[in-house]
């Protein structure tokens, strides 16, 4: 249809017709392409990452926060490496914390979908982001005997975070099971 006619088309017929005929469009297009899918899809990826997550359309969502690490010695002085340890300390502790939040929400790790980590350059590794030590913990709790579920994800490189002290911050998507 060219432009012109797609124009006196759409006056005659009032937008709201031709809103109802590009729902349907739309929903046969989806159709066409199986629509979403009836459980949480993880495909395409390499090693312990997905490229993409399908998501069921009856499914409920749960995001948390940004979760920052709990200190790992109390007793080691302020401002102190010591005191929340390095990238893979810090990554197991955060990502215990967000497996206890999940918990509370009646889901567990196996429910990730997604990951979006933010990495601080560590000083005592020459100014570089350790992504050595946070693939590590992340191995602890992703594409394990006890948790096969690889959830898509994304590591970013920031300056800072909101503590000197802190080297590592992850927000975490999950989706309880369609029932």
């Amino acid at each position: 249809m060219s432009l012109p006619s797609f124009r006196e088309s759409f006056r005659r017929a009032g937008q709201s017709a031709v809103a109802a005929a590009l729902v349907a469009t739309l929903s046969a297009s989806a159709g066409a392409q199986g629509g979403p899918p009836s459980k949480v899809t993880f495909t395409g990826g390499r090693g312990n990452i997905s490229n993409t997550v399908a998501i069921p359309a009856n499914a409920a969502v749960v995001w948390t926060s940004g979760t920052v690490p709990g200190v790992a010695d109390a007793s080691a002085p302020a401002g102190s490496r010591a005191r929340y340890g390095d990238t893979k300390t810090q990554a197991v502790s955060v990502l215990t914390a967000i497996e206890a939040r999940l918990k509370e929400q009646g889901l567990g790790m196996k429910d990730v979908v997604y990951l979006r980590a933010y990495l601080v350059p560590d000083k005592e590794k020459g100014g570089v982001i350790d992504t050595q030590g946070w693939n590590e913990a992340y191995g602890q709790f992703f594409n394990t005997a006890t948790n096969p579920v690889k959830p898509a994800r994304s590591t970013v490189g920031v300056l800072a975070l909101v503590s000197a002290d802190w080297l590592v911050e992850v927000e975490a998507f999950a989706v309880y099971p369609p029932q």
